[in-house]
């Protein structure tokens, strides 16, 4: 099959021919000297009906937006009024052969016509530019351009037409200026197009259009009386090639790719208008000078109006950007939620105030931030935050500077004599006694002091008020602490602590004891609960009440209580198969607070039961009062284990805030009786206040129990005394050193073949 070139290439190459036909018509009737007059006017209305159908091909073809739809659309009108007012003076050129037509009313009307619809055409073009303040500096701009060009064309084109000697031709005079108008209009626009639905090149061809009515005049003055034959078959016909040219632009084209403005252009007019003064100037023209020299002087008015715009806006600019800079510099510099002073700020003061002097600084670290966070919600949390700011800046006053350092964590550089940091730190700690917020929380803080001499590095400053703010939560929190070298010690030792930990977590370390839970009736075991140990390789075995709080504080709890957890599953479920169902009712791990804010530990009890086949009603987990009171999310995950069937056991009873309300809502299948309210119990004879007291809190815990459907378990039995107190009182289950202390495994398995052999027997 035969390709077909594309609708715009047959346009452009169909007026091509017609402007080599015309031309080729006029180098004959050169050469010979004469000829058919008429046929010179064939050619203008030939090419413009052919623009007029490539402008509709572009209106017709492909998805356009409206605003490039209707420039084409207007164009294409343009181009028929064209075709419409040539063709009659085509006509009326056959008519008076041989000689020179006058162009007909209807003629001059249908091209002034054509002529103003390309006019508005090029005017409605979309500039691409949204805002009114700068599309009205785009009016000034385009106002001092066409001005110049304006008087360009006007001195060099229109000027010579309406002064030439003989009689005047007004339709040509008047579309002459028509064309003039056209062209410095179109050169203006297309000039400040930046972007937009119509092609930029295609709006500049069509804005050159203009140009031939300069031609045409220069014609009419110099090529003397033959002049109308030349125009007809070179010169204007150069104007439908000039359309259909933009027409394939712009159906090659999706439109005006985006670019700066010439912004240059109206310094450009400025110097152009120059040159018609200094030519008519030359020359002595009798009515330029004048018309050129007003032009001129209007330019030059509306430049300087530019530049004072110019300045204005680039003041404002100047402005808008020092203010950016200064929010930009603020916002680098401070806390965004406080409005206090970053670490970047704070760093910065504490290196200006130790190149003059010795320095006191304080942090400040809001105790137990987190349960807030996690009980209440951030946004109550970024309120207390707010209010503690505010109190500590109260606090503090005129003796210092308060920074944010992060998250709960507060800096102040003290300004004032050696030990004034004493007094702000208390008066930092009495300020928070009371409730803060708008919520009324009542918060702790633990505050670190250190001092550093002139030259100090900044981290060795702040390294060592961290050390004091570490050992102030250690020794009880809500409280102060200076540092000194001695505090180094300990937090070093916690550091290596924590590094081994995770070490020993690798290496298997840690092992489980048991220690027995006893029924107090006939002294049988009926369950045990899981306590992990620690053998050190070089310190030997490690206490937890040293190694589980670090734990907590590095969250590696997570991966211990983990480790408890599935070792306990699997140890209970060896001990079913190889004694029975009845060799064991419970086993009972302990659960860190931490464990319960882990979003896997749910799953992690799952695969725990389901990897070592232990019955989940076999398993108890025990947790603390303040482990239960921490907010929506625990408490969602406690019932999702005990609907896997796992049962939960409060540990230390009776020792928190809330007892009561807990067993309420909590889903505790047991409560464990605290041993300080087991120790003493059987102290002196009965009657004694001491004595009486204990006994009247553990019968009213076993008989809270009982009314709850809960089983009483007393903890922290150290004789036979206090067994027989307990079951007088209602306890049937219960555990302490005497009645068992923590063994291995492998007692336990004793233990438990000696129970079995005895029921044999």
């Amino acid at each position: 099959m035969r390709n077909v070139a594309p609708a715009p290439w047959r346009h452009l190459g169909a007026t091509i021919g017609v402007l080599l036909a015309g031309t080729a018509w006029f180098a004959w009737w050169c050469a010979a000297g004469a000829g058919p007059r008429p046929a010179a006017y064939l050619f203008v209305p030939a090419g413009m009906a052919i623009a007029a159908f490539a402008t509709m091909n572009v209106v017709r073809g492909g998805q356009r937006a409206p605003a490039a739809r209707r420039f084409w659309m207007r164009l294409s009108g343009a181009c028929a009024f064209l075709t419409a007012g040539y063709g009659l003076l085509a006509v009326a050129a056959v008519r008076s052969s041989p000689a020179y037509p006058e162009m007909p009313v209807p003629a001059t009307f249908c091209v002034c016509a054509g002529v103003f619809a390309a006019i508005y055409a090029v005017a409605r073009v979309p500039l691409g530019v949204t805002s009114r303040q700068e599309l009205g500096r785009q009016w000034l701009d385009r106002a001092i351009a066409f001005l110049g060009c304006a008087a360009v064309l006007y001195h060099f084109g229109l000027v010579p037409l309406i002064y030439r000697s003989g009689p005047r031709d007004l339709p040509l005079t008047a579309m002459v200026l028509m064309a003039f108008v056209l062209a410095a209009a179109s050169i203006t626009k297309v000039s400040y197009i930046g972007g937009g639905p119509v092609d930029r090149i295609a709006v500049r061809l069509l804005a050159a259009t203009g140009l031939t009515g300069a031609v045409v005049a220069l014609l009419a003055i110099e090529a003397g009386s033959d002049w109308p034959i030349v125009t007809q078959a070179v010169v204007l016909p150069v104007v439908p090639v000039l359309v259909t040219f933009a027409a394939y632009r712009q159906q090659v084209t999706t439109g005006s790719s985006s670019r700066r403005p010439n912004t240059w252009l109206p310094y450009l007019a400025v110097a152009a208008v120059q040159v018609p003064v200094v030519d008519a100037l030359a020359r002595g023209t009798a009515a330029s000078p004048l018309v050129v020299a007003a032009i001129a002087v209007l330019v030059i008015a509306l430049v300087m109006i530019r530049q004072y715009l110019v300045i204005r806006e680039n003041t404002r600019l100047l402005r808008d950007r020092q203010a950016s800079e200064l929010r930009l510099r603020y916002e680098a510099t401070h806390d965004p939620l406080t409005g206090l002073a970053n670490r970047v700020l704070f760093r910065d003061w504490l290196d200006a105030a130790l190149h003059t002097g010795d320095v006191e600084v304080l942090l400040v670290d809001v105790d137990d931030f987190k349960a807030v966070n996690d009980s209440l919600g951030h946004d109550v949390g970024d309120v207390l935050l707010v209010a503690f700011a505010e109190t500590l800046c109260g606090a503090v006053g005129d003796d210092g500077r308060v920074a944010r350092l992060g998250g709960d964590e507060f800096a102040v550089l003290v300004a004032g004599p050696a030990g004034t940091a004493d007094l702000v730190a208390q008066r930092v700690i009495t300020a928070i006694q009371v409730p803060i917020s708008e919520h009324g929380l009542l918060v702790h803080a633990s505050v670190g002091i250190a001092t550093a001499p002139a030259g100090a590095p900044v981290g060795g400053l702040l390294r060592e008020a961290d050390m004091a703010v570490h050992t102030a939560k250690q020794r009880g929190k809500g409280n102060w602490v200076r540092f000194t070298t001695d505090l180094e010690q300990p937090v070093y030792a916690d550091a290596r602590l924590g590094g081994d930990l995770r070490r020993a977590l690798d290496a298997g370390e840690f092992r489980l004891l048991y220690q027995p839970i006893v029924d107090l009736r006939d002294r049988r075991v009926i369950g045990v609960e899981a306590l992990v140990r620690w053998h050190h390789p070089q310190r030997g075995m490690i206490p937890p009440l040293e190694f589980i709080p670090a734990a907590e504080r590095t969250g590696l709890i997570v991966p211990l209580g983990r480790f408890v957890l599935r070792e306990t599953c699997r140890q209970a479920a060896a001990w079913l198969t190889e004694f029975g169902p009845d060799a064991l009712e419970k086993v009972e791990p302990n659960v860190s607070v931490r464990q319960l804010h882990d979003p896997d530990f749910v799953a992690d009890v799952r695969a725990a039961l389901a990897d070592s086949g232990l019955p989940a009603e076999r398993l108890v987990l025990e947790l603390t009062e303040s482990a239960v009171l921490r907010g929506p999310r625990v408490s969602q995950v406690l019932h999702e284990v005990h609907d896997l069937g796992v049962r939960l056991a409060l540990d230390d009873f009776g020792t928190g805030e809330s007892s009561l309300s807990l067993l309420r809502a909590f889903p505790a299948a047991m409560v464990k009786l605290d041993k300080s309210f087991v120790d003493g119990i059987e102290v002196g004879r009965p009657g004694t206040p001491e004595t009486d007291a204990r006994q009247a809190v553990a019968r009213a815990v076993r008989q809270l129990a009982g009314a709850l459907g809960l089983e009483a378990v007393a903890e922290g039995i150290e004789n036979e005394e206090q067994v027989r107190q307990l079951r007088r009182l209602g306890y049937t289950t219960g555990q302490g050193y005497h009645l068992g202390r923590p063994m291995e495994a492998d007692r336990i398995t004793e233990l438990l073949a000696g129970q079995r052999r005895a029921a044999v027997a």
